[in-house]
């Protein structure tokens, strides 16, 4: 039986575990660097500190098999919050038993709860097991955007005055 369930703080462990079993599916294990003590940190702050991330786990028979980490980001031209998915991955041997789908309905079962906009994720465009399958779900593959980001040195040296 599969059941989706908020993560606890006793699920830190599990979430690395969980992140870094999706960097080593994307062929970028070593860029995986993420502690227990940072989702401690960020994920479950100390009493009256707001979480900058949420976790959702789905459990197959009592077995956590998968997971999605997402936040809220916010739309200028909507005026309105939206669901940012940041990680979504079911371990291999689970797949194809509905947790994935059942993740992604959980997240926009609290979307639609928040008044969200809507959902936003990226996808590697070689995983075409991942495309296909949002896509019969309804989403929409935006072939006309293109992440952008900046890290390391580069965004210290754009932060000097």
């Amino acid at each position: 039986m599969l059941t989706i369930r908020p993560a606890t703080a006793k699920d830190a462990a599990l979430i690395v575990e969980f992140i870094r079993d999706l960097a080593e599916y994307e062929r970028a294990p070593e860029q995986a660097i993420v502690s227990k003590e940072d989702i401690l940190r960020d994920g479950f702050p100390a009493p009256g500190a707001a979480p900058r991330f949420w976790v959702l786990i789905a459990e197959w028979e009592g077995k956590p098999v998968g997971f999605a980490l997402y936040f809220f980001n916010y739309s200028t031209w909507l005026g309105r919050w939206g669901l940012y998915l940041e990680d979504l991955f079911v371990r291999p041997e689970a797949r194809g038993k509905g947790a994935g789908k059942a993740l992604l309905r959980e997240l926009a079962h609290i979307a639609v709860k928040r008044q969200c906009y809507g959902m936003r994720w990226v996808v590697l465009d070689w995983n075409e097991s991942a495309i296909k399958f949002y896509e019969s779900l309804g989403a929409e593959v935006q072939k006309d955007w293109l992440p952008v980001r900046i890290m390391g040195d580069a965004m210290k040296k754009l932060a000097e005055k």
